[in-house]
């Protein structure tokens, strides 16, 4: 959950460092900072976001130039955000300093074990007894500092990516990585350590992903090694990174998720580019068709997801189910993984990350992967650990999405579970041509159509206007909708902080009508051809509680536009694919609202973009 960043090399380290956090902060914002190195040990660090640690360094003024360092930026775990909580950590003696994202699961029954050799904690904070740890495993056995490191990390039970320095070793790093991603940079004369690649493309696209229980020593002069835990040497490929610097900058827009909000018509094109042709008539995932067959023959899918994945996965649940007639479950990872589920060797699981580092979804698919099942991953980040440890998979291509709150990377998830709907719907011969035809013909034209409902953007910020002030909403949809409401309801909650549900909206009746008000705005979806009276008779339960409506409805709509207070249309289009259109409206209702209550809307409270821990 935590960002990290470390450089080593011939140029000044902290505004290499700095920038690097502020690349980093969607990961986390609580406090950050940085531990530099030139004969000694010097840490600085800030409760609050990169800018305030930005100016405690430029009150600094530094003699020396530091050629090494490690930085960080928080999200909390161990610990209140804090000054003395905040990383770097530094060990007893004060010789020792480590960043680290994760979680020490067993760290309380080390720290009794170290306070009875004498070690004393000024933190609340499991880091803090893993850089004593080290300390305690260097000293007594007098060992390098990559040797230590490994000793004591096999005594470690959790998650971490950490960096590690030693004033007495002023040139070298050494990093490890377990269930938190971890990825080094090969530069011109100079290394990088980072949690992704966000801080590093900037000085080179050369990359390596370091694998789960791999430790690396990065010398000054440019050499590494890489090693297991076990001191085995290992000899990894270099990645050559695909990345263009502008697509991690805002562009010209307020933040991050106006800019991706807008940048769905191209991101959702991408996401099908070259796997669709309608002229031709045909559907396909490469990362499918070796596997096509036994896919097909699936006795289930199971996919798992968290958050806005998961919403995704529920859709793909409807159209898995509805065009290839596969009995197709959608779980939280979080539960998954916990509850001894029934995996068999002829089922099928997806696991749906736009990091491709979610720990829960990375432990469920693991767990699924022991039981002999077909593991499919599908992600956005290139290189990402979920990329690495399926069996098959498929890139969503929405480029980096840097806004906490998920929007472009929903709607290309949606585009390829659409697409992996229709090629396995059509392998087996259960589409009609015509209709596949008539399904691919849409699909290619959904890209404009989300380009005309963005041109309502004035409108959706008028009726954001309207229902800025409310404490609760709430979202309903039936069928492919229903879990779009949930997903507008999240948006809402995640970054305006308004309570917020989506249900069914059949079970309103079941409970939440007894919420309803002139306070309560109600949105409802209601482009739905096959429910369509159904919805009219929920807008009207609604009306006769005096309930606010505001309808996402088809354009050219007349019923509902005489009942509703407010309606936002979006183009017709066949009803699987409507969830890429009915969404972006609840995008830019969240978003709209939340800068008009002065959240900060891409990094919310208590939220990071990336969920590498428990």
């Amino acid at each position: 959950m935590c960002g990290i960043v470390a450089y080593i090399g011939n140029k000044e380290a902290c505004p290499i460092l700095i920038e690097g956090l502020k690349k980093l902060e969607y990961r986390g914002y609580d406090s950050a900072g940085v531990a530099i190195l030139n004969g000694d040990l010097k840490i600085i660090k800030k409760k609050g976001k990169v800018a305030k640690l930005e100016k405690l360094l430029n009150e600094h003024s530094h003699d020396t130039i530091h050629k090494i360092g490690i930085a960080h930026t928080r999200w909390a775990t161990h610990g209140k955000p804090n000054d003395i909580n905040a990383h770097p950590h530094i060990s007893g003696d004060g010789r020792l300093a480590i960043i680290h994202n994760g979680i020490i699961e067993n760290y309380m029954s080390i720290k009794k074990a170290l306070m009875e050799r004498g070690h004393e904690f000024i933190s609340e904070t499991d880091t803090e007894v893993l850089i004593h740890l080290i300390e305690e495993v260097q000293s007594t056995q007098d060992i390098t500092l990559e040797e230590a490191v490994r000793v004591a990390l096999k005594q470690v039970v959790g998650a971490y990516a950490i960096v590690v320095i030693d004033k007495n070793e002023p040139d070298k790093l050494v990093g490890a990585k377990l269930s938190s991603p971890l990825v080094f940079g090969i530069g011109e004369d100079e290394c990088f350590l980072a949690s992704d690649a966000s801080p590093i493309i900037k000085y080179t696209n050369k990359m390596i992903y370091l694998e789960d229980g791999e430790v690396i020593t990065v010398h000054r002069d440019g050499k590494y090694e890489i090693r297991t835990l076990d001191n085995e040497l290992l000899d990894p490929q270099i990645q050559e990174l695909e990345l263009k610097i502008d697509e991690l900058e805002k562009g010209g827009y307020s933040h991050y998720m106006l800019k991706e909000i807008f940048q769905q018509p191209i991101t959702v094109a991408e996401s099908m580019r070259g796997r669709v042709n309608s002229d031709e008539g045909w559907a396909i995932l490469g990362g499918m068709s070796q596997h096509i067959g036994r896919i097909a023959n699936s006795d289930r899918i199971i996919m798992t997801a968290c958050g806005t994945s998961w919403h995704a996965a529920m859709i793909g649940e409807y159209l898995l189910e509805d065009l290839a007639r596969v009995s197709t479950e959608v779980e939280y990872a979080s539960e998954f993984r916990y509850r001894n589920p029934i995996i068999n060797e002829n089922d099928f699981i997806i696991g749906l990350s736009q990091s491709g580092e979610t720990a829960d979804t990375l432990a469920a698919i693991k767990l699924a992967k022991s039981k002999g099942a077909l593991i499919y991953g599908m992600v956005n980040v290139i290189g990402s650990t979920i990329a690495r440890e399926t069996d098959c998979g498929s890139y969503i291509h929405a480029g980096p999405e840097i806004g906490v709150a998920s929007t472009k990377a929903f709607t290309s998830q949606v585009t390829v579970l659409t697409l992996m709907a229709l090629y396995i719907g059509h392998y087996k011969k259960l589409i009609p041509e015509d209709y596949f035809r008539k399904l691919l013909t849409e699909l290619e034209s959904i890209p404009s159509k989300i380009a005309r409902i963005l041109a309502k953007d004035e409108q959706i910020k008028f009726i954001a206007g309207e229902i800025k002030n409310a404490s609760n909403a709430l979202y309903l949809g039936r069928g492919y909708n229903f879990p779009v409401a949930l997903e507008g309801a999240l948006k809402l909650k995640e970054i305006s902080y308004i309570h917020a549900e989506g249900y069914p909206a059949a079970e309103m009746k079941h409970g939440p009508i007894a919420l309803i008000d002139m306070y309560m705005p109600v949105i409802v979806l209601a482009t739905n051809k096959s429910a369509y009276e159904k919805l009219v008779s929920n807008i009207q339960e609604v009306k006769a509680r005096n309930g606010v409506v505001i309808a996402i409805v088809t354009e050219g709509d007349v019923q509902i536009k005489e009942i509703a207070d407010y309606t936002i249309e979006i183009p017709e289009t066949e009803e699987p694919l409507t969830p890429l259109l009915s969404v972006i409206p609840l995008q830019l209702l969240a978003y709209h609202i939340a800068v008009m209550r002065g959240c900060h809307v891409d990094q919310p409270r208590n939220l990071a973009k990336s969920v590498t821990v428990e």
